[in-house]
């Protein structure tokens, strides 16, 4: 995405001013936590998306980002400055011909100085740095891009509605989002300990960690807890930092015995547990600081380590979207940005023209960087955008058809299938009819013509002539006339679109209702932002909206 090929970033390109280095700083920071690189080396659902174009995106961080501001700062005020340069030239050699004195002349002082302030224009890098870190941070909030337009006139923060004059309008944080699911955030976590020459930092990471589908909730006894990585995978050691590494997982019979509880109480004696045995395993010098008392009244015992995996194994749910338009969005909100808070005001009202030119020279770096990150954040999401409306492949497809509908030469054979009858056992309570007889007989069969046969008891061949059969009688959607997907709404929506459109009179529909007194298999506690993204983006997929 950078057009700055300039190489690894070393102490030369590195920013001249201490509060420019610091911001720049900043800057990455934020940057690493919108490209979501604290995610570990996860390789499931949304973290194996995220870690695609992780190598791209630390090598336009660590390569190509600053180059490209002191490209486009230097290229604001380059002609400005060759002008002045050959003209103080010129003034000065005119002076000497003349045998004029040059310091204290007015025209070279008042050429030296706007040299000088051109030269600092050049430099003013700190400035561009903390622009871009307060535009992305105004509107990114933990992995999402929100809808939060803000203006600052008047030294007071106002949120700005995108209004097109409609007589109502209804306006969430996540309107312009597909919401996909609610799952845990894997963030990494670091901590630092110690000062001066003792100074050590600490990163938890996990190893290993999986999630219900489709936003059912954990099934009785399945809930997951933060254990320690198994097999001499806890710690290690990288460049200098401890690296504590968990896996998130259900517990087994064995460590339910071992850890006994539910919800926090578990995982707090879990947690006191793996404070220990990462204790128990460190070198004194290491163990001596985070060992330090961390006490509170519940737990007077309590160690600095165990205090920071508390925080860590506390953390709540996580709602993941994906923008509908994260470029278009970020490019409208930045033009807003930069006419009310890096254009001030005030240059207007003074009518400084250099001031004002400044200001247009910053304002111009600010666009040109933001504009190279917005489209490098846009690639990245768009990418997840089209895998999201993707019309999915179906895994699996199984066929429900009533035992009238089926040729009798395939009786036998469906007699024969053990699963096939302890599913009818199942459903129709069949092994308690007077007649029945394992396996059941042809005369059985015909006697209850509306046991249903599901193909996936029998192989690919049986299934094959079945629905040859079922052809054969006439068109096959016809014949078998009810449809049953297994997945996630939205996607299964997105299938059926062209196939059924406007063949649908009537949607019946039960969503999560978001009321804790609703007792469902689903997660029903949803943020209220969430749950409107959640219901509108499905309820337009189903042309009710």
């Amino acid at each position: 995405m950078s057009d700055s090929r300039s190489g690894e970033t070393g102490a030369a390109d590195a920013p001249r001013a201490p509060e420019a280095r610091k911001n720049f700083d900043r800057l990455k920071v934020l940057l690493r936590e919108m490209f979501q690189l604290d995610r570990g080396d996860l390789d499931f659902g949304l973290y194996r998306i995220m870690n695609m174009k992780a190598a791209e995106i630390e090598a336009f961080l660590d390569r190509d980002l600053l180059p490209q501001v002191k490209n486009v700062l230097t290229d604001t005020v380059g002609e400005r400055r060759k002008q002045l340069e050959w003209e103080l030239g010129y003034t000065i050699r005119r002076l000497t011909a003349l045998s004029a004195p040059t310091e204290d002349n007015e025209k070279v002082l008042n050429l030296r100085e706007e040299l000088a302030e051109a030269w600092t224009d050049a430099d003013a890098e700190a400035d561009v740095y903390n622009h871009l870190t307060d535009f992305f941070a105004r509107y990114y909030d933990e992995g999402d891009f929100m809808s939060l337009r803000r203006y600052s006139g008047g030294g007071r923060a106002t949120y700005l509605i995108p209004y097109d004059g409609e007589e109502v309008k209804l306006h969430w944080a996540n309107a312009d989002q597909y919401y996909v699911k609610t799952t845990e955030n894997y963030a990494a976590y670091a901590f630092v300990v110690g000062d001066g020459e003792a100074v050590r930092r600490v990163r938890f990471e996990i190893a290993a960690a999986d999630n219900e589908k489709d936003n059912v909730k954990e099934a009785n006894g399945r809930q997951r807890r933060f254990v320690l990585a198994k097999g001499g995978n806890a710690t290690a050691r990288d460049r200098g930092d401890l690296v504590v590494r968990f896996e998130h997982r259900p517990l087994t019979d064995a460590e339910k015995k071992t850890w006994p509880g539910n919800g926090v109480n578990q995982q707090g004696r879990i947690n006191r547990d793996s404070a220990v045995r990462i204790l128990d395993a460190l070198d004194p010098d290491r163990r001596a600081t985070l060992a330090a008392p961390a006490p509170t009244e519940a737990d007077p015992e309590r160690t600095v380590l165990a205090r920071h995996i508390e925080h860590y194994t506390a953390r709540n749910s996580f709602d993941y979207f994906i923008h509908k338009d994260l470029g278009g969005f970020l490019e409208r909100e930045l033009d807003l940005y930069l006419k009310g808070e890096v254009l001030d005001l005030d240059d207007l009202a003074l009518g400084d023209a250099d001031r004002l030119r400044r200001a247009l020279g910053r304002m111009h770096a600010v666009r040109h960087v933001a504009g190279k990150i917005i489209a490098f954040l846009a690639q990245l999401e768009d990418f997840q955008k089209r895998l999201w409306l993707k019309k999915k492949f179906v895994l699996e497809t199984h066929w429900c058809v009533t035992l009238d509908r089926v040729p009798r030469e395939l009786h036998p054979e469906i007699a024969a299938n053990a699963a096939q009858r302890e599913e009818w056992a199942d459903l129709f309570a069949i092994d308690e009819s007077a007649d029945y007889e394992e396996p059941p007989s042809a005369a059985f069969l015909e006697a209850n013509p509306y046991l249903t046969v599901d193909t996936r008891h029998f192989d690919a061949d049986f299934r094959e002539r079945l629905l040859a059969a079922l052809s054969d009688a006439g068109p096959l959607d016809e014949r078998t006339d009810g449809l049953l997907i297994h997945g996630e709404n939205f996607q299964a929506l997105n299938l059926l679109r062209a196939r059924y459109a406007e063949q649908v009179q009537c949607v019946y529909i039960d969503p999560p209702y978001n009321s804790p007194s609703s007792k469902i298999m689903y997660k029903n506690s949803f943020k209220h932002s969430s749950w409107i993204s959640l219901m509108e983006n499905r309820l337009k997929e189903a042309d009710l909206l």
